[in-house]
């Protein structure tokens, strides 16, 4: 007969929802509440629950743990070792589309490759992969994608003013994504994006709050008329070409773009404060950027390091959900079929009993393979259901840093919050922060440049 998994108490499943899983559904895990933010980030919540995982891995060993959850199956993963078997085994038998996500996608993406299973997964996927060029560090629209950046960096520059905050910078990347999505003529269309926040904030109470049909509708009528134009060099251009079987629902995997992007903003913005807090990265990142100068779309590895490392030290998809489609083993433990399975990507990216660098700003381990050896550093998650769009929202967020610090020094206004001297804190709040923008010194600029070298 096989073993059972360690099964947490009563109290230490209490535990596990009211300092990991009930914090982060509060702060928004579809579309970030900024108030709860706040205050998360005021008590230090992502830190409390590294510290209550820890705790249980002392206490019940490496796991999976199960929980004592009435009527559902539900285990925590609390191995780096057993996270990557869920992820490279995903998505048989541990299928992406769990019922919680299920519940939560369905008010804005019912038919998307993260909410699918089988066959028709399968060719969705397909779709994504083909479109944002997952394996392709350099879109096929790289040259047009960094010239948008530009243009909106230009004008963000201009209206800022000498002091960059949360609104000016969104509103900025917005206007990018959907001119890289949808094309030029989508630009202002701030009306698509509002609507697609309306119906992820209902997403946010997945099966608690009813459905908006018609909204839905209305969102689905508005983005499927800017694929029919079809702009050349844009995403839409590629989806309104793409052959595939009106199974795929081509338009339908859109919105998880546009949903996904809006991460990618904050982890960009995140990165942006501790440049400015960090004088030596910050001076590695000058360097790259005057060595691009005269580059249309220079990869800038440096820079793609550190926005990896931003989403490593504040996740901006902090649970991975999964569910078993069959009873699995467990060195000789068994797991039965449809239990839910979690994990909490800050514990494995702040576990400091295992991580040397567990609280510092550390983007060189990415440049080097370090990173790649520890199995469970999963900015993007890993695996077959790796984000599709990695690639691309590299190639953004280090083209929109690049181009704002271009002969620019911007400086966080409340420094005492992040210092390259202390431990970073485990949760930080993207909504409050503001830099001062100057001009760098020509001295600086001249001797980074190519030609100092």
């Amino acid at each position: 007969m096989a073993e059972a998994l360690p099964k947490a108490s009563i109290r230490d499943t209490l535990a596990v929802a009211t300092e990991v899983f009930l914090p982060t559904v509060a702060k928004g895990v579809i579309l970030r509440r900024p108030k709860v933010v706040a205050m998360a980030e005021r008590l230090q919540l992502d830190g409390r629950a590294v510290r209550c995982l820890q705790r249980l891995r002392h206490r019940y060993g490496e796991g999976p743990l199960m929980l004592r959850v009435p009527g559902r199956s539900q285990a925590i993963v609390l191995s780096p070792e057993h996270a990557q078997r869920v992820l490279d085994e995903t998505p048989d038998p541990f299928a992406s589309a769990s019922t919680e996500k299920q519940a939560a996608l369905a008010h804005f993406q019912p038919h998307g490759v993260l909410v699918t299973n089988g066959a028709v997964r399968a060719e969705r996927r397909r779709v994504n992969e083909a479109v944002l060029e997952t394996e392709c560090p350099r879109h096929r629209f790289a040259d047009r994608f960094a010239a948008v950046v530009r243009e909106e960096v230009a004008e963000l520059v201009g209206r800022a003013q000498r002091a960059l905050t949360w609104e000016l910078y969104t509103q900025s990347w917005f206007r990018v994504v959907r001119r890289v999505v949808l094309g030029a003529a989508a630009r202002d269309d701030t009306v698509l994006t509002e609507m697609l926040a309306r119906l992820r904030g209902d997403a946010n109470w997945a099966f608690l709050h009813p459905r908006r049909r018609r909204l839905r509708e209305r969102f689905i009528e508005r983005l499927t008329a800017h694929v029919r134009r079809a702009e050349p060099e844009s995403l839409a251009g590629l989806v309104a070409s793409y052959p595939a079987s009106p199974d795929a629902d081509l338009i339908g995997q859109m919105p998880q773009w546009l949903f996904a992007f809006d991460a990618a903003g904050i982890a960009s913005f995140r990165a942006l404060a501790v440049l400015s807090t960090h004088p030596h990265s910050a001076e590695g990142a000058q360097a790259e950027i005057q060595r691009s100068s005269g580059a249309s779309a220079p990869l800038l590895p440096f820079l793609r390091a550190c926005v990896l490392e931003s989403v490593r030290l504040w996740p901006t998809t902090p649970m991975i959900l999964r569910q078993t489609l069959a009873e699995t083993q467990w060195n000789g433990a068994r797991m039965p079929k449809d239990t839910g399975v979690l994990i909490y990507v800050p514990f494995f990216h702040r576990d400091d009993t295992r991580l040397p660098f567990a609280h510092r700003f550390a983007p060189e381990q990415w440049m080097g393979g370090a990173a790649t050896e520890r199995s469970a550093l999963i900015p993007f998650s890993a695996g077959p259901a790796v984000c599709a769009g990695q690639q691309l929202v590299l190639l953004l967020t280090s083209l929109m840093l690049a181009s704002l610090l271009r002969d620019r020094e911007l400086r966080l206004e409340s420094p005492t919050r992040l210092n390259a001297l202390r431990p970073l804190p485990a949760t930080l709040n993207n909504f409050s922060l503001r830099f001062s923008i100057r001009d760098r010194t020509p001295a600086f600029v001249r001797s980074h440049s190519p030609s100092a070298a």
